[in-house]
């Protein structure tokens, strides 16, 4: 507060002299953020650090051996989309007498309680009924589950999700090999039906570069890993360390994800995938993006209420790396549109105000900050198609700027929500693409690792 009232009369007294050191400030932070996210690129092109289980190490454990799995599923005003998901998850190849599947239901969703009861599946499926309080929020249900979860692993699917049949099984194998100090494994995430328009073909980018190399280089850098909302496994008993996951917060897995890297455990990469549903809608990406970059914000504000705590669980590199990444992702979008805006205000009026707040080398620093920053946008895309194998997603990589546009109208309307309704959950509407794994399933098993692409793994370096 005392802060904010020092800001509003320096601005009073001196506006230039505010606005030029804002701006400059303001310049030095996107470039040391587009740096920290190719140097997170160059990394994972190097080597890529996930836990890779072939098949026949997965069917190799007797089912006797195998941890009873707990597969916990949250779903809302979903009733189209469940028969899908059951039909995924019962091509799973794990014994049905150590599998736990758990959907948690609202209540009063009446259509969706009535369609999970009527599936007739060959899965021990449950049905909890979660009871109507606040928050209204994913993070409550599964707090709610947990609560009569029976597994030693437990994991996390959305109902649009279709994970790979030997995901749980490799999953307890890279447990099994890693040692006690790796409490989550993330599988990586992609896209059936990513091709439909240009709005999908830019999300399967983002998601392809979020999981096949921005993840990979933040493990790389033993740096905090912020989760991604499904299909991370755990260790039960982390979970129930840490107290569960924070019903408020609406990007809980990234909340979580940050808590237990705190208590010193760490986060792997497992080279599975599970296929999802890409947003084809504009509003309902801009509504689901918003609440990612919201939660974001949550998660950084509540994290630096006790700084010298996080200092202490992550370590100075681990903070910097959590600044960078959670508290700079929707900072970095809002200042982008701030660039484009100032930019195509100069070039179509030259209003004198954009010339005071950038006089000789302000002016010069924002510009290259600007350009750079925006070839890099398109740099890091196109190499993700090329990792990945997508050709048909290198012109979506080209006009990758215009996403961000998008993204900055998401952070914005984020950052309004965060004083409006700070735990209001928007809720993404699923069912609007065909499922079409055929399509996408030679690109889902990619990896990132130089193997791959050796290529862009030498230009690299």
């Amino acid at each position: 507060m005392v802060a904010a009232v020092v800001l509003v009369g320096l601005t009073a007294l001196a506006p230039v002299a505010v606005a030029v050191t804002f701006t400059t400030l303001a310049s030095v932070l996107y470039t040391v953020t587009v740096w920290h996210r190719i140097s997170l690129v160059r990394r994972a092109l190097r080597h890529d650090p996930a836990m890779h289980v072939s098949d026949a190490e997965a069917r190799a454990v007797p089912d006797e051996e195998l941890p009873v799995y707990s597969v916990l599923i949250p779903a809302y005003g979903e009733p189209e989309i469940l028969p899908g998901l059951l039909e995924a998850l019962e091509r799973l190849e794990y014994p049905r007498d150590r599998l736990d599947v758990v959907l948690l239901l609202e209540a009063d969703d009446d259509d969706t309680i009535d369609a999970a009861r009527a599936i007739d599946a060959d899965l021990p499926v449950r049905v909890l009924l979660v009871p109507p309080g606040e928050p209204r929020t994913k993070p409550r249900a599964l707090d709610f589950g947990l609560r009569f979860a029976h597994g030693d692993l437990v994991t996390i699917y959305d109902a649009e999700d279709h994970p790979e049949p030997l995901q749980l099984r490799r999953a307890a194998v890279a447990f099994r090999r890693a040692g006690d100090e790796v409490v989550c494994l993330q599988a990586r995430l992609f896209f059936y039906g990513g091709h439909r328009n240009l709005l999908t073909r830019w999300f399967t980018t983002e998601y392809a570069t979020w999981f096949h190399l921005y993840l990979p280089g933040l493990v790389l850098a033993d740096a905090t890993v912020p989760l991604g909302g499904t299909s991370n496994h755990f260790r039960r008993w982390a979970i129930d360390e840490v107290g569960g996951w924070d019903p408020w917060n609406v990007t809980e897995d990234c909340d979580l994800g940050i808590r237990l890297q705190r208590r010193g455990w760490r986060i792997g990469i497992l080279d599975s995938v599970t296929m999802e549903e890409p947003n084809t809608d504009v509003l309902n990406w801009v509504k689901q993006r918003s609440r990612w970059y919201k939660g974001y914000l949550q998660t950084f504000q509540v994290a630096w209420r006790h700084p010298r705590s996080l200092v202490h669980g992550l370590g100075w590199r681990g903070v910097f790396h959590f600044v960078m990444f959670v508290g700079c992702t929707p900072l970095l979008a809002v200042m982008n549109l701030w660039f484009w805006g100032l930019a195509l205000v100069w070039i179509t009026t030259r209003a004198a105000f954009v010339q005071a707040m950038y006089p000789g080398w302000a002016y010069y620093l924002a510009a290259a900050v600007w350009v750079i920053g925006n070839l890099s946008v398109v740099y890091v895309s196109v190499v993700t198609a090329r990792v990945v194998r997508r050709p048909d997603l290198l012109a979506a990589a080209v006009l990758s700027p215009l996403y961000w546009v998008l993204m900055s109208i998401a952070a914005l309307r984020a950052a309004v929500q965060l004083v409006t309704a700070p735990s209001h959950w928007e809720k993404t509407t699923h069912g609007l693409t065909l499922v079409d794994e055929a399509a996408d399933e030679a690109v889902a098993g990619v990896p990132a690792g130089p193997s791959a692409h050796p290529g862009l793994a030498g230009r690299s370096r």
